[in-house]
Protein backbone atom coordinates (compact mmCIF):
# COMPACT_ATOMS: atom_id res chain seq x y z
CA UNK A 1 0.00 0.00 0.00
CA UNK A 2 1.32 3.40 -0.50
CA UNK A 3 3.42 5.05 2.02
CA UNK A 4 1.47 8.30 2.31
CA UNK A 5 -2.18 5.93 2.73
CA UNK A 6 -0.60 4.78 5.42
CA UNK A 7 0.65 8.30 6.93
CA UNK A 8 -2.50 9.60 6.22
CA UNK A 9 -4.68 7.27 8.26
CA UNK A 10 -2.35 7.42 10.87
CA UNK A 11 -2.50 11.06 10.83
CA UNK A 12 -6.18 10.92 11.24
CA UNK A 13 -6.17 8.71 14.30
CA UNK A 14 -3.25 10.94 16.26
CA UNK A 15 -4.97 14.17 15.43
CA UNK A 16 -8.51 12.65 16.73
CA UNK A 17 -7.23 11.16 20.08
CA UNK A 18 -4.42 14.44 20.04
CA UNK A 19 -7.85 16.49 20.60
CA UNK A 20 -10.41 14.41 21.83
CA UNK A 21 -9.61 14.94 25.65
CA UNK A 22 -10.59 19.45 26.54
CA UNK A 23 -7.55 20.91 27.83
CA UNK A 24 -5.10 18.02 27.22
CA UNK A 25 -3.91 17.19 23.41
CA UNK A 26 -0.64 16.61 21.68
CA UNK A 27 0.78 18.85 18.97
CA UNK A 28 -0.95 16.76 16.07
CA UNK A 29 0.68 19.11 13.61
CA UNK A 30 4.52 18.03 14.42
CA UNK A 31 2.94 14.41 14.42
CA UNK A 32 1.68 15.30 10.78
CA UNK A 33 4.97 17.28 9.88
CA UNK A 34 6.69 14.19 10.91
CA UNK A 35 4.84 11.89 8.85
CA UNK A 36 5.31 14.26 6.04
CA UNK A 37 8.93 13.93 6.23
CA UNK A 38 8.70 10.48 6.69
CA UNK A 39 6.87 10.21 3.10
CA UNK A 40 8.78 12.90 1.81
CA UNK A 41 7.33 16.06 0.44
CA UNK A 42 5.33 16.80 -2.48
CA UNK A 43 2.57 19.06 -3.16
CA UNK A 44 0.16 16.00 -3.61
CA UNK A 45 1.53 14.72 0.12
CA UNK A 46 1.50 18.23 1.55
CA UNK A 47 -2.43 18.72 1.07
CA UNK A 48 -3.08 15.35 2.14
CA UNK A 49 -1.52 16.00 5.68
CA UNK A 50 -3.46 19.10 6.01
CA UNK A 51 -6.65 18.32 5.24
CA UNK A 52 -6.70 14.74 7.05
CA UNK A 53 -4.83 16.70 10.36
CA UNK A 54 -7.97 19.22 10.05
CA UNK A 55 -10.37 16.34 9.43
CA UNK A 56 -8.85 14.53 12.87
CA UNK A 57 -8.99 17.34 14.97
CA UNK A 58 -12.47 18.67 13.83
CA UNK A 59 -14.05 15.39 14.64
CA UNK A 60 -12.64 15.18 17.68
CA UNK A 61 -13.76 18.61 18.88
CA UNK A 62 -17.55 16.34 17.86
CA UNK A 63 -17.08 14.24 21.25
CA UNK A 64 -16.18 17.17 23.35
CA UNK A 65 -19.18 18.13 22.20
CA UNK A 66 -21.76 15.44 22.94
CA UNK A 67 -19.18 14.52 26.25
CA UNK A 68 -20.43 18.16 27.88
CA UNK A 69 -24.03 17.87 26.50
CA UNK A 70 -24.38 14.72 28.13
CA UNK A 71 -22.32 16.19 31.42
CA UNK A 72 -24.07 19.57 31.12
CA UNK A 73 -25.58 19.83 34.43
CA UNK A 74 -22.86 19.28 36.15
CA UNK A 75 -20.12 21.77 33.72
CA UNK A 76 -22.56 24.74 33.73
CA UNK A 77 -21.50 25.51 37.01
CA UNK A 78 -18.32 26.20 36.08
CA UNK A 79 -18.40 30.06 35.75
CA UNK A 80 -16.17 29.91 32.30
CA UNK A 81 -19.50 27.94 31.17
CA UNK A 82 -21.74 30.58 32.40
CA UNK A 83 -19.94 33.52 31.22
CA UNK A 84 -19.95 31.57 27.46
CA UNK A 85 -24.01 31.12 27.65
CA UNK A 86 -24.23 34.66 27.71
CA UNK A 87 -22.37 34.87 24.07
CA UNK A 88 -24.21 31.74 22.11
CA UNK A 89 -26.65 34.14 20.30
CA UNK A 90 -24.01 36.46 19.16
CA UNK A 91 -22.62 35.95 15.81
CA UNK A 92 -19.67 37.24 16.49
CA UNK A 93 -19.08 33.77 18.49
CA UNK A 94 -18.51 32.19 15.54
CA UNK A 95 -15.57 34.69 14.46
CA UNK A 96 -14.06 33.94 17.78
CA UNK A 97 -14.54 30.73 17.29
CA UNK A 98 -12.86 30.75 14.00
CA UNK A 99 -9.59 32.63 15.73
CA UNK A 100 -9.73 30.14 18.80
CA UNK A 101 -9.72 27.10 16.40
CA UNK A 102 -6.94 28.59 14.31
CA UNK A 103 -4.48 30.00 17.04
CA UNK A 104 -1.48 28.14 18.19
CA UNK A 105 -0.59 26.32 21.57
CA UNK A 106 -3.68 28.10 23.00
CA UNK A 107 -6.55 25.41 23.29
CA UNK A 108 -9.42 28.21 23.64
CA UNK A 109 -11.99 25.86 21.00
CA UNK A 110 -11.76 23.14 23.27
CA UNK A 111 -13.48 25.63 26.30
CA UNK A 112 -15.68 26.78 23.32
CA UNK A 113 -17.21 23.01 21.95
CA UNK A 114 -17.41 22.31 26.38
CA UNK A 115 -19.71 25.68 26.66
CA UNK A 116 -21.21 25.19 23.13
CA UNK A 117 -22.10 21.87 24.14
CA UNK A 118 -23.13 22.74 27.77
CA UNK A 119 -25.32 25.50 26.55
CA UNK A 120 -26.53 23.22 23.17
CA UNK A 121 -25.02 25.69 20.54
CA UNK A 122 -25.43 25.33 16.90
CA UNK A 123 -23.02 21.82 16.10
CA UNK A 124 -23.29 21.94 12.29
CA UNK A 125 -22.05 25.68 12.14
CA UNK A 126 -19.44 25.00 14.70
CA UNK A 127 -18.02 22.57 12.72
CA UNK A 128 -17.90 24.08 9.65
CA UNK A 129 -16.16 26.78 10.96
CA UNK A 130 -13.42 24.82 12.63
CA UNK A 131 -12.86 22.98 9.45
CA UNK A 132 -12.07 25.66 7.60
CA UNK A 133 -9.68 26.65 10.64
CA UNK A 134 -8.01 23.52 10.99
CA UNK A 135 -7.91 23.69 7.57
CA UNK A 136 -5.54 26.84 7.71
CA UNK A 137 -3.82 26.22 10.60
CA UNK A 138 -2.37 22.65 9.31
CA UNK A 139 -1.60 24.21 6.64
CA UNK A 140 0.46 27.62 8.21
CA UNK A 141 1.85 25.13 11.12
CA UNK A 142 2.84 21.69 9.04
CA UNK A 143 4.60 24.57 6.18
CA UNK A 144 6.39 26.01 9.05
CA UNK A 145 7.41 22.77 10.87
CA UNK A 146 8.70 21.25 7.99
CA UNK A 147 11.08 23.96 7.48
CA UNK A 148 12.13 25.07 10.48
CA UNK A 149 11.42 21.63 12.67
CA UNK A 150 14.80 19.76 11.14
CA UNK A 151 16.98 22.94 11.79
CA UNK A 152 16.18 23.23 15.32
CA UNK A 153 16.73 19.66 15.97
CA UNK A 154 20.20 19.69 14.39
CA UNK A 155 20.86 23.48 16.75
CA UNK A 156 19.52 21.79 20.00
CA UNK A 157 21.00 18.19 19.11
CA UNK A 158 18.04 16.47 19.64
CA UNK A 159 16.27 13.80 17.97
CA UNK A 160 12.61 15.36 16.12
CA UNK A 161 10.35 12.74 18.20
CA UNK A 162 11.67 14.24 21.52
CA UNK A 163 11.02 17.80 20.30
CA UNK A 164 7.82 16.83 19.56
CA UNK A 165 7.27 14.71 22.91
CA UNK A 166 8.21 18.13 24.38
CA UNK A 167 6.58 20.72 22.84
CA UNK A 168 3.28 18.53 23.38
CA UNK A 169 3.95 18.16 27.50
CA UNK A 170 4.23 22.04 27.13
CA UNK A 171 0.99 22.37 25.48
CA UNK A 172 -0.96 19.67 28.09
CA UNK A 173 0.11 21.91 31.40
CA UNK A 174 -1.07 25.20 29.19
CA UNK A 175 -4.97 23.63 28.35
CA UNK A 176 -4.98 22.63 32.18
CA UNK A 177 -4.33 26.30 33.30
CA UNK A 178 -5.86 28.26 31.00
CA UNK A 179 -9.02 26.42 31.90
CA UNK A 180 -8.44 26.98 35.36
CA UNK A 181 -8.66 30.77 34.85
CA UNK A 182 -11.32 33.20 35.93
CA UNK A 183 -11.79 35.46 32.49
CA UNK A 184 -14.72 36.68 33.73
CA UNK A 185 -12.82 38.29 36.17
CA UNK A 186 -10.04 39.01 33.24
CA UNK A 187 -12.70 40.24 30.84
CA UNK A 188 -13.92 42.45 34.20
CA UNK A 189 -10.28 44.05 34.78
CA UNK A 190 -9.77 44.78 30.45
CA UNK A 191 -12.50 46.72 31.05
CA UNK A 192 -14.92 44.86 29.00
CA UNK A 193 -18.88 44.50 29.96
CA UNK A 194 -19.92 41.08 30.59
CA UNK A 195 -23.31 40.97 29.22
CA UNK A 196 -25.51 39.60 32.24
CA UNK A 197 -22.39 39.85 35.16
CA UNK A 198 -24.97 40.02 37.33
CA UNK A 199 -26.47 36.12 37.34
CA UNK A 200 -22.33 35.26 37.60
CA UNK A 201 -23.03 34.27 41.22
CA UNK A 202 -26.74 33.12 40.56
CA UNK A 203 -27.09 29.29 40.83
CA UNK A 204 -26.70 27.21 38.02
CA UNK A 205 -29.97 25.96 37.70
CA UNK A 206 -31.25 29.76 37.14
CA UNK A 207 -29.59 30.17 34.17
Amino acid sequence: MDPLIWAAVFILVTSFLANVSPFVGGSYTLIATLQLILVGFSPTAFVVVVVVSAAGATAAKLVIYFGAFGLKKYIVRNKNVRLFSRYTSNWGMYVVLFVAAFLPVFPFDDFMFVGAGATSMSLGLMSTVTLGAKILKSAAEIGLEFTVLRGVSEVLGANQLWVSVALTAVFILLGAVLFKVDWEGVLRRAGVKVPGAQLADAPAKAL
